[in-house]
């Protein structure tokens, strides 16, 4: 409940401090806070059937204290479908404000995907935007969850933001800090994995695992957690882009830094994006004129923070970034389970190909491949302890039993090394990007990270596929660069052969890494997560190659 909290204060000390920024509008902390606690009234008002059901679930869930109206929901989950936008930030408050458990649903879910969520965490009601009613009341219909629309939050300077609503469920500042002490052991959150090692699981974070996040870790913002209630708790401004546009970005830094050295009120001063969205980004710079490169590299280097997660940062990537803009993008390493745990440094060398060191009060540990410890040879899986560490895998307490050592560490199911500067490495996927090949163990992400590197791949997946002499052998996927592959178009010729790829690698990377099979892809199959679902992909090959 600290969000709350710290939102409410916001709300109570400065009115017209701004919160969100979304679509050109601005929403000020008071908007945020007083929206929220008209959700919350909604949603304790609302005969939610589910609720004593879903009370039988979650017996670990104490009620709220000083809970208010016709009580609180006790647990009950509540799904949240809106684009990135004031209503979702207010949904969220709102539905914590009720004593209940927030499910956000991604709007790029396939239907299928949607239903498993839904009768997956048995959600209870679904609050959303009037852009999603039709879908989310017909889903709500199949699974006998309520519906509602999220009541609009008025912006800045519209004839509803000096309307206060006292009848529809205003809750003071006071009464919120006095009446949420008591929830920190509650569910809070439930966020689906992605998907990409089986049926994607609920993964359960209380409001201390939350807060453990962002009360010690505020300058690593990334994702829902430290993208977004991160810098609310700090009081910052958040700016949602309703659509990731290269144009727009370059745009957006070029406005709040203009070339004559004035900074805009409203100016960006952190930016983080995924490895795919800066391989966008320098496409766009390199099709500038010299006059609008000039201008952008000028903007972009007035920001304070430029950061990279969610998936290995390809070297070429890293350099061409910081040649353009100055910036070595600051990467870091966490998942669902446990938010961050791991981070190159704030101040300080920043290495390429590494994600850092843990933080402060997190322990990590090397598993060897039989469990009887720390592996002596340096590589194995990670295992990690964190006061942001998760309660549970939603429904599945084997699962969740499973995948803890018996001394409280997270199994993370990511095979990693330690460099000589105690700087840790991501190697992959235990079960999807760890290749045994003639004995060897290799890293396909090793490998990937190099053939990316050459100037006519654009996008690379590699994999080990069954072979009946050497185990598995090296497999590579790759998607070429446009111009390149127009001109092997026109001369009648692949981009690329396999012996043209290797000829060029065979001078980074060990005879036994590189691949023996190629593949050329117009581009890679991704899922709702936007991550390349490798055990999938292996099948497929293996099915349609016969291997």
């Amino acid at each position: 409940m600290e969000v709350v909290k710290e939102v409410a204060k916001q709300g109570s000390a400065a009115h017209d401090g701004v919160a969100i920024r979304a679509n050109n509008k601005s929403y000020t902390y008071k908007q945020l806070i007083s929206a929220a606690s008209r959700i919350s009234t909604l949603l304790r008002g609302s005969d939610l059937n589910a609720i004593e059901e879903a009370g039988k679930h979650v017996t670990h869930s104490a009620p709220i204290k000083g809970a208010r109206g016709q009580g609180n929901l006790g647990g009950a989950r509540i799904g949240i479908v809106a684009k990135p936008s004031a209503e979702f930030v207010a949904g969220m408050l709102g539905t914590w404000l009720s004593g209940g458990v927030a499910v956000p649903l991604a709007l790029s879910y396939p239907e299928a995907e949607l239903l498993h969520v839904m009768t997956d965490s048995d959600i209870s009601m679904i609050l959303s935007t009037e852009d999603h009613q039709e879908l989310m009341q017909s889903i709500a219909a199949k699974t006998a969850a309520q519906f509602s629309l999220i009541p609009h939050v008025p912006c800045s300077h519209s004839e509803e933001s000096g309307i206060d609503h006292p009848q529809a469920g205003e809750i003071d500042a006071d009464w919120i800090l006095h009446n949420t002490e008591n929830a920190n052991e509650n569910p809070a959150l439930i966020i689906y994995t992605s998907g990409t090692t089986g049926k994607p699981k609920g993964v359960v974070h209380t409001h201390k695992s939350i807060s453990a996040q962002i009360l010690n870790y505020t300058i690593h913002v990334h994702g829902l957690f430290n993208a977004l209630l991160a810098p609310i708790y700090a009081g910052s401004t958040v700016e949602f882009i309703p659509k990731f546009s290269v144009r727009g970005i370059w745009q957006r830094w070029r406005e709040s830094y203009p070339a004559n050295g004035t900074k805009a009120d409203d100016s960006i001063t952190v930016f983080t994006g995924v490895p795919t969205m800066y391989s966008r980004l320098i496409q766009g710079y390199e099709a500038m004129d010299p006059e609008l490169k000039a201008t952008s590299a000028f903007g972009v280097k007035q920001l304070r923070l430029m950061m990279c997660g969610s998936s290995a940062l390809p070297l070429p990537v890293l350099q061409q970034w910081e040649t353009i803009t100055g910036h070595r993008l600051l990467e870091r390493y966490g998942m669902t389970e446990f938010v961050m745990a791991i981070s190159n440094p704030l101040n300080g060398k920043r290495k390429a190909g590494t994600v850092g060191k843990p933080f402060p009060g997190v322990e990590v540990r090397i598993l060897a491949e039989d469990d009887s410890g720390t592996d002596a040879t340096g590589v194995g899986e990670l295992c990690v302890k964190s006061p942001s560490l998760f309660k549970e895998y939603w429904g599945r307490p084997e699962v969740t039993k499973e995948s803890f050592t018996d001394d409280g560490f997270f199994k993370t199911g990511d095979t990693v090394k330690v460099d000589e500067d105690g700087y840790y490495v991501i190697l992959g996927r235990t079960n999807a990007d760890i290749m045994k090949v003639g004995g060897y163990k290799l890293s396909a992400l090793e490998i990937e990270s190099v053939l990316l590197e050459h100037p006519t791949v654009w996008e690379c997946c590699v994999l080990g596929l069954p072979d009946k002499d050497y185990g598995e052998v090296v497999s590579a996927i790759i998607v070429p660069e446009a111009e390149a592959n127009k001109r092997r178009e026109e001369e009648s010729r692949p981009a690329i052969s396999l012996e043209e790829l290797c000829s060029w690698a065979q001078e980074k990377l060990a005879p036994y890494k590189l691949p023996t099979r190629l593949f050329l892809w117009d581009s890679l199959p991704r899922n709702a997560m936007g991550k390349v679902n490798k055990k999938e992909l292996k099948k497929k090959l293996v099915a349609e190659q016969n291997v």
